[in-house]
């Protein structure tokens, strides 16, 4: 829930708001001329785009260009606060009187590999944020000017401080739309404990109108088929790793150790430690 959301405009545009969220949240981000820099002042976010999922702390930040994203809160303790910015083509353009410096235009050089990066947290940028707070708390001083000023900063300060090739792929490429089908959206968050309802506004699809696309996909509903397909993962890694039971859960996606237990049996009339045993005894005895 949303128990705070202040904001500046440019151009009839909000560009900055600083944003208090008591969790649980999420939300759908569906930017089709837009791109976003989300800055977690307090807590813990979680982003996920239509192929990876990324999580940001404090002093820490998730730039995300134009795209179809779920953004949530991970901390379930208190409140979590963010600044959220908000980049558009148009403005830009204004702010740059119609010529874009080079890292905002699109480049072969930077090919785009991704969709968002996490903005690593170092005393500039928490600097830039802490001048941000500092006008929402006296909005009074704060005119287009400042504003103008303020984007131009940000975005040289991404440029300089952040020694990513991913921010530069992303600064070039921020108005340039990736389109994925289904079955790269579900395919890269196979082992995760995404859910339904979250991987049908990944794909831009109601709920009912994804479990229908799904199954002619697949020929499968989505949870029967993903949940098969955790546990094939879990028993691959139980064969060749030798992480814990535990772990193998959590990594093929699995969030309850006892879940997992009673649904691995169920396929495999094992459970995973005897499952483990058995199959090692097997690999050794060749």
């Amino acid at each position: 829930m949303i128990i705070e959301n202040k904001s500046f405009s440019l151009y009839g545009k909000e560009i900055f708001n600083k944003i208090t969220i008591l969790p649980p949240f999420e939300v759908q981000n569906q930017m089709l001329n837009e791109a976003c820099l989300l800055y977690t002042i307090e807590g813990e976010q979680i982003a996920t785009s239509q192929t990876e999922q990324l999580t940001a702390r404090k002093g820490e930040a998730i730039l995300e260009k134009c795209g179809n994203y779920l953004n949530g809160t991970i901390n379930k303790k208190s409140s979590n606060r963010f600044i959220t910015v908000h980049f558009y083509p148009e403005i830009l353009k204004k702010l740059y009187d119609n010529e874009l410096p080079k890292y905002l235009k699109p480049s072969y050089k930077n090919p785009l590999v991704s969709n968002m990066t996490k903005v690593q947290g170092n005393k500039i940028i928490e600097k830039y944020f802490d001048s941000i707070l500092f006008y929402f708390e006296n909005q009074g001083l704060v005119d287009d000017e400042i504003l103008k000023l303020k984007i131009k900063e940000l975005i040289l300060l991404l440029v300089k401080t952040q020694n990513d090739q991913m921010v530069t792929s992303i600064l070039s490429n921020l108005f340039t739309p990736s389109v994925y089908n289904l079955k790269e959206i579900v395919t890269a968050h196979l082992y995760s404990s995404i859910s339904i309802d979250s991987l049908a506004k990944l794909c831009a699809l109601s709920r009912s109108t994804f479990i229908r696309e799904f199954k002619k996909e697949y020929q499968h509903t989505p949870a029967l088929y993903i949940k098969n397909k955790k546990l094939e993962r879990a028993a691959e890694l139980l064969k060749f790793s030798s992480e814990s039971v535990g772990n193998i859960a959590y990594d093929s996606g699995f969030n309850n150790l006892a879940h997992f237990s009673r649904s691995f049996y169920t396929k495999y009339k094992s459970s995973p430690s005897k499952y483990r045993l058995k199959q090692t005894g097997k690999y050794l005895n060749r």
